[in-house]
């Protein structure tokens, strides 16, 4: 019966270390990305989430402020602000490249349709 009982501390034990090790991995994180319409917020959100690493991604669009969760471990926050300016957004640390931002749909010409 005594080894029952550490067979269960044991498990428990290595369980919760386990569950604590996933946790330490996550990191939440909130931004400024530049942006005006739903066609942006789709862009941006997809483009986030399709990074390795990113499990949660909304962009507000009123505030521009993207909320993200990711895996500290498999991607950098900076490299997720640079793959979102690639995408044509400007984020608070990296600009997107102009012909890029000229590519995107007129609705989403944030530099001249911003409302901030």
């Amino acid at each position: 019966m005594k080894y029952i009982y550490v067979f269960i501390f044991l498990f428990i034990s290595s369980y919760v270390f386990a569950f604590q090790n996933l946790e330490s991995k996550s990191a939440k994180a909130s931004f400024e990305v530049s942006g005006v319409c739903d066609m942006c917020k789709s862009r941006i959100e997809n483009g986030a989430i399709k990074l390795k690493g990113v499990k949660y991604a909304k962009w507000d669009i009123p505030s521009n402020n993207l909320s993200i969760i990711y895996n500290s471990k498999k991607i950098k926050l900076d490299s997720i602000k640079k793959n979102i300016a690639e995408l044509g957004h400007d984020t608070d640390k990296y600009k997107a490249r102009l012909e890029v931002y000229e590519s995107l749909p007129v609705c989403c010409n944030y530099k001249t349709n911003s409302p901030h």
